[in-house]
């Protein structure tokens, strides 16, 4: 049986939910009675102001400790409470889907040893969830001691919805609580499944908990709720669904799955250098390829995601979304766009990689150098920029600082085209992947590899050629191209794996996956890409809240502060990376003190898989 974390941390976790919670309330001045009614800035629907006004330059006050700059401090704490909390949703959400494997799994090796994994990652959420708590409890103090006119504003705004959020962190508390605790109690098949719903109900609760938290986010960017003064106008549903909330939620989100999954493969990565026996770098192995695969499905829509994210911020202000993507920040976008072009060559080299642990992977190894001389094509013109980082000098020779030939290339019509082009080979080196062991007995196996290369072959050619044709479009138009490549990538995606998976029935298998056996190569690119998801996911933290420039809450509370200016790409780069590193290196410490003395959980030896089962399941692989 596994040995259970101690639960004196739980008071803690308590203590520390109910004061961040509740300590805006604490903070917020008496609510303000007006009897004028406003309109909503964002809404222009009438209504009472009944909150405090937005404090002006002059009301702004900003104490400090010693010469520290406290926008550092709090950049710092605020960014490891997003990972964290990022880490504590995806960690229950890797569990539940853990534990329905094991439920659905034929073989019952695989059953035990998906629920082995299951119950050892949600021992490290318990321990990651207090720690949120307590960082999330210094970040609310750091927020009252060092900016209190924007606490006291935030707070007497949102003081409506304190409670809510204060009833959502302690139901996910105790919902995850449970859920860990009542694991083998609950292991009876009759009650197995209602051990699953409980772990339903407590993703549930933590992604309310994400959608509440991205409202302070999404307000700060595009204020709604409120009157041209900044006051609260009474309709708490106006003040949570701003401009950018929905988008915001799902970038979020993915971005949450993205950077979970990439801790837990960076943790697979060291234990499998670090492992003393073969079983040992076998069964991280599979951890790894298992945890890859659900990274990866959260990458594959996070383009989408963006684009929709940023389509709002130009809908809501053509300035801030110019300043993002086409002026102060801009390159950052293309320090971004080399990161997802990194991430998509690495996904596919591992894949590459991966056939050195597959019997008979060398009839497909081959096609891998066409797949990845294809996505650098794609990576080329993903990254090409619509303007170039000149001296005035430059400019001036140039006439412009777009230059006569990229200039007309580096715009969205070509990149979106790139990146959807980039989505659909993943899919089709996935594909390979899952033939690599195995040669099909269906007598209609021509038949389906010409339909599959048909499919691929007629969704790419639309694909590039509505990127085409947007260059003879208007900008206002060009953009509602996107959505028609979108919804043939996901055509073209969902049905070619669905359709090898039914090739694949009965297929003759060449022998068992080797798992230990990928090749160090293999394992170092993991664990590049295990550091770029975090790195880019804190980057793209640092763009938005850097689009509001010189407000705390976008034209209504100015940021009059001695650090409000916009830093240079190579400092925001240096904070991110050293959060990251030390995000990690807590991370690592708790997974080793959930897994002091414990060995993997094995249940069969999984150096030699020889049964068949679901995807992502190692036996079936192969």
């Amino acid at each position: 049986m596994t040995k259970h974390v101690s639960v004196p941390f739980v008071i803690v976790l308590l203590l520390c939910g109910f004061l961040s919670s509740f300590g805006a309330l604490l903070v917020s001045p008496p609510l303000l009675m007006a009897a004028d009614p406003s309109a909503d800035v964002y809404f222009h629907t009438p209504g009472v102001p009944s909150g405090p006004s937005a404090p002006t330059a002059n009301d702004n006050h900003y104490p400090q400790v010693g010469s520290l700059d406290s926008r550092l401090l709090m950049w710092f704490i605020i960014q490891q409470h997003t990972y964290f909390g990022g880490f504590v949703l995806a960690l229950p959400i890797f569990c539940v889907l853990l534990e329905l494997l094991g439920l659905v799994a034929k073989n019952p090796a695989m059953a035990l040893r998906y629920d082995g994994l299951a119950q050892d990652l949600l021992k490290v959420a318990l321990l990651a969830l207090s720690v949120t708590a307590v960082v999330g409890s210094v970040m609310l103090t750091m927020f009252i001691a060092l900016y209190p006119s924007f606490m006291q504003y935030m707070g007497g705004t949102f003081k409506g919805m304190m409670p809510l959020y204060a009833l959502v962190f302690v139901g996910t508390t105790a919902l995850t609580i449970v859920y860990y605790y009542s694991w083998d109690r609950m292991a009876e098949p009759g009650l197995k499944w209602v051990h699953l719903s409980i772990g339903v109900i407590a993703v549930v609760f933590g992604t309310s908990l994400l959608l509440l938290a991205n409202a302070w986010s999404a307000f700060m960017m595009a204020p709604s709720g409120v009157d041209g003064q900044g006051r609260y106008l009474g309709n708490p549903w106006h003040l949570l669904r701003s401009a950018l909330w929905s988008p915001l939620n799902l970038h979020r989100f993915l971005a949450d799955i993205m950077s979970g999954g990439a801790v837990v493969l960076a943790y697979a990565c060291y234990r499998f250098f670090s492992g003393k026996s073969q079983e040992e770098r076998a069964y991280y192995d599979w951890v790894g390829y298992v945890f890859l695969f659900v990274t990866v499905c959260a990458l594959l829509p996070m383009p989408f995601a963006g684009y929709w994210l940023m389509r709002s911020v130009y809908a809501y202000s053509q300035s801030m979304g110019v300043t993002m993507m086409g002026g102060l920040l801009t390159w950052l976008f293309v320090v971004q766009a080399l990161l997802i072009g990194a991430l998509f060559l690495g996904v596919n080299y591992y894949l590459w990689q991966s056939m050195g642990r597959i019997r008979g992977g060398e009839r497909y190894r081959s096609y891998y150098q066409y797949l990845l001389l294809a996505l650098t094509g794609c990576l080329f013109i993903w990254l090409t920029p619509h303007t170039l980082l000149m001296t005035g000098t430059e400019v001036k020779a140039m006439g412009g600082a777009q230059h006569p030939v990229i200039g007309n290339y580096g715009v969205m019509s070509s990149k979106n085209g790139a990146v959807n082009v980039m989505i659909c080979i993943t899919a089709l080196s996935y594909i390979y992947y899952r033939r690599a062991n195995r040669t099909m007995t269906i007598s209609w196996a021509r038949a389906g590899n010409l339909a599959l290369a048909a499919l691929f072959g007629l969704g790419v050619a639309h694909i590039i050629g509505l990127s085409v044709y947007g260059f003879y479009l208007p900008a206002s138009l060009r953009v509602a191209l996107s959505g028609p490549q979108a919804v043939t990538t996901l055509l073209v995606v969902t049905l070619g794996l669905l359709l090898n998976r039914r090739m694949l029935r009965g297929a003759t298998m060449h022998g068992p996956v080797q798992w230990g056996h990928i090749s160090v190569r293999g394992m170092v690119g993991l664990f590049g890409l295990a550091a770029a998801f975090t790195w880019v996911m804190g980057l793209m933290g640092y763009i938005r809240s850097s689009g509001r420039l010189a407000w705390h809450v976008n034209e209504l509370m100015p940021d009059t502060s001695p650090w409000a200016f916009t830093p240079t790409l190579g400092f925001a780069a240096k904070m991110v990376t050293i959060n990251m590193v030390l995000f990690w290196g807590a991370v690592f410490f708790l997974f080793w003190v959930c897994q002091r003395g414990q060995q993997p959980v094995m249940h069969e030896d999984l150096s030699a898989e020889k049964e068949a089962g679901f995807l992502p399941s190692p036996s079936h692989e192969g």
